[in-house]
C-alpha cells in the first residue's frame, strides 16, 4: 500500500531556531538544532513505511526559513521518495505569483503551502487571491493550516468559517487541502469538506489515536475520499502519528484512500 505524508518539513537551522516554535519544542520534548542531514528525514519515513513525503518550504514575514531551491535540491537527491510544496512572500503578491510559477514550472514542485497564522492574515485576505488564481492556472493545490495554532500565535486565521469558506466559494476550481484537522472548529471544517467538492483535510500534527470522534466518523463514511495522512514532521514522526490506525474502524478501501490514494489524486502524484 502506498503511504504518502502530505505535510512534512526537512528543517533548516534557521527554521529550527525560530523562537515561535518554543511551545512545540516544550510539548514534544524535542531539542532539535542545526541542519539535519536528509538521511534523518528519510530514516523517519522508512521507520513507518512512508513511500512518499511532501516537503514544504517556509516563507514568513521574517523571510525565507526553508527555501524553495533547498527543497528542490533535496528532491533531486531522492526523487523517488520526495516531492515539494512551494512557499512565497505573500506580502509581495506579484513577486509571489512569479515565484510560484517558477517553482512549479522550473523546479517541479507540486503545490503551494500558506500558513495563515504566520502572516496574521486569514485565508480570504486579498493578498492571497492572486496566488489562488495562479494555482488554478498551474493545476496545483494549495495547502493551508486550519484550527488552533501550536506556536503561541493567534488562532483566529485558522477558523474555517467564514475565512476558508469564502475562498471555497470564490475559487471552485482551486483544490484546497486544509491541514491540522481544524480543532476546535472541527465541525466547521467537516461541513466545508462535505459541501465543497474542492475542499480536503489532512491529519497533520495529530496522532490518529487522538483524532476527535466526529472526525473519525467522517473518515469512515462519506468523507473517505476527503482526508489525507500527514504528520507535520519533525514535530511528530509518521510512526507516532500512525499509532491507533487500526482502531479507527476504516475498511480496506477507506484506509487506502486515507494513507495515499487521496493524496495521489489531489496532488497529481501519478503512480507514486
Amino acid at each position: 500500500m502506498t503511504l504518502v505524508d502530505v505535510w512534512m518539513q526537512h528543517p533548516t537551522a534557521r527554521f529550527l531556531a525560530q523562537p515561535m516554535f518554543e511551545s512545540l519544542r516544550r510539548w514534544t520534548g524535542q531539542s532539535l538544532a542545526g541542519d539535519l542531514p536528509l538521511a534523518a528525514t528519510l530514516g523517519a519515513m522508512n521507520a513507518a513505511g512512508v513511500t512518499l513525503g511532501l516537503l514544504a518550504a517556509w516563507h514568513g514575514p521574517q523571510g525565507e526559513l526553508i527555501g524553495n531551491d533547498e527543497v528542490a535540491a533535496w528532491i533531486r537527491q531522492e526523487p523517488a521518495r520526495l516531492r515539494g510544496l512551494a512557499a512565497v512572500d505573500v506580502a509581495r503578491p506579484m513577486d509571489a505569483v512569479r515565484e510560484l510559477r517558477r517553482c512549479v514550472k522550473s523546479l517541479g514542485l507540486v503545490g503551494l503551502r500558506i500558513v495563515p497564522w504566520l502572516w496574521g492574515w486569514p485565508p480570504d485576505d486579498r493578498r492571497y487571491y492572486p496566488l489562488y488564481a495562479e494555482c488554478v492556472e498551474l493545476d496545483v493545490p494549495v495547502g493551508l493550516q486550519v484550527g488552533h495554532t501550536g506556536p503561541l500565535r493567534s488562532s483566529e486565521p485558522g477558523r474555517p468559517i467564514p475565512y476558508l469558506e469564502h475562498v471555497a466559494l470564490e475559487f471552485p476550481e482551486l483544490r484546497i487541502v486544509a491541514g491540522h484537522v481544524g480543532v476546535p472548529w472541527t465541525q466547521e471544517m467537516l461541513s466545508l469538506a462535505t459541501r465543497f467538492p474542492n475542499v480536503y483535510i489532512d491529519t497533520s500534527a495529530w496522532k490518529l489515536s487522538r483524532l476527535p470522534a466526529d472526525f473519525v466518523a467522517f473518515m469512515r463514511g462519506h468523507g473517505a475520499r476527503k482526508v489525507m495522512f500527514g504528520t507535520n514532521y519533525p514535530m511528530l514522526s509518521a510512526a507516532q502519528c500512525l499509532e491507533g490506525l487500526g482502531d479507527l474502524g476504516l475498511d480496506a478501501e477507506a484506509t487506502g484512500l486515507f494513507l495515499g490514494g487521496n493524496a495521489i489524486r489531489v496532488f497529481r502524484l501519478g503512480a507514486a
